[in-house]
């Protein structure tokens, strides 16, 4: 099954047209032949998770299944299905675009319409902690096991670590996260681990802190988690400092790629957010980039523009 066509970007936005998403041919695959997931997972042509440029450029897309589905005031803006998929296989299709970062029901998605061939393919394994729940940091492994990763081919796996100092629960959330990446090293499959300190703010919600003081300790906890770190990397962000990038990568020699995260809607936030991401992006141990909304969802609609700017930064 195959993406059918392409349609315009919708009234004011720009870029190359979008490829068009037929529903109700994957509604009917889905329910008529569910087994097709597993046999388009199994003919998928493959690649070495790094080419010969030693860098990566993956599209993230997992956001939904945390029950995030904001971009910048726009609430639901990912809650469009067909409309997330299109700009999917838009961003995959540029030249320099490694791979995506999702959740089984994206990626199953992306594999009957065939936009997952030769890409670097990443499951999040761990959605639980939905977003401004109570419960947000028990932050438990509801997406892809290390064994559906392996028995789908697909090329790593991505876990988010969020730790406070005042959660008792967060003791189990490291040692659930060392199982899982202990689990991925026995099978030989690289584990992207993204590490925060977080806390409470006043009014309950949930705050990561990008302070380099707290980037390095989420770094170095990190790095030690699992019998084994030799399947381990890092997906860090930039601190709120980013002069402060060089000293707090030092923390670590696990093998790094940059969180995108929000950027902002204006011209000037998303230079200067470009700007950082350059910046850091030539440090020894970061070896590449992972973004999402501010791929997928620029203020101006083109999606190839704000790609083809990601990847030019490296």
């Amino acid at each position: 099954m195959a993406v059918p066509g392409s349609t315009a970007p919708p009234e004011g936005a720009a870029g190359p047209p979008r490829p068009q998403v037929d529903v109700a041919e994957l509604v009917r695959v889905r329910t008529r032949h569910p087994e097709a997931i597993a046999e388009a997972a199994a003919r998928r042509a493959r690649r070495p998770l790094l080419d010969d440029g030693g860098r990566l450029v993956i599209v993230a897309a997992d956001h939904p299944a945390r029950g995030s589905l904001d971009v910048g005031d726009r609430r639901l803006a990912m809650a469009d299905r067909a409309d997330l998929l299109s700009r999917l296989c838009l961003a995959l299709s540029r030249p320099g675009v490694d791979g995506v970062l999702a959740t089984a029901d994206i990626l199953d998605d992306l594999l009957l319409l065939g936009a997952l061939e030769h890409k670097v393919v990443l499951g999040s394994m761990n959605r639980g902690g939905l977003h401004g729940a109570s419960f947000e940091l028990d932050d438990r492994f509801t997406g892809h096991r290390p064994e559906d990763i392996e028995r789908l081919g697909f090329d790593a796996g991505k876990l988010l670590l969020r730790v406070d100092y005042a959660d008792p629960g967060s003791l189990a959330t490291l040692e659930t996260a060392a199982r899982v990446i202990d689990a991925m090293a026995a099978r030989r499959l690289p584990v992207f681990v993204e590490p925060f300190i977080s806390r409470r703010g006043p009014g309950g919600e949930l705050v990561n802190d990008l302070s380099a003081e707290a980037v390095t300790r989420a770094i170095a906890i990190a790095s030690g988690l699992g019998g084994s770190s030799a399947y381990t990397w890092l997906k860090v962000p930039v601190t709120e400092d980013p002069d402060d990038m060089a000293r707090v990568m030092r923390t670590s020699t696990l093998p790094a790629v940059l969180l995108g995260g929000d950027i902002g809607d204006s011209p000037a936030d998303r230079a200067a957010a470009y700007d950082r991401w350059r910046a850091a992006l030539r440090l020894p141990t970061v070896r590449g980039l992972v973004a999402g909304r501010s791929l997928l969802y620029p203020a101006d609609g083109d999606v190839a523009a704000a790609v083809d700017t990601a990847v030019g930064l490296l």
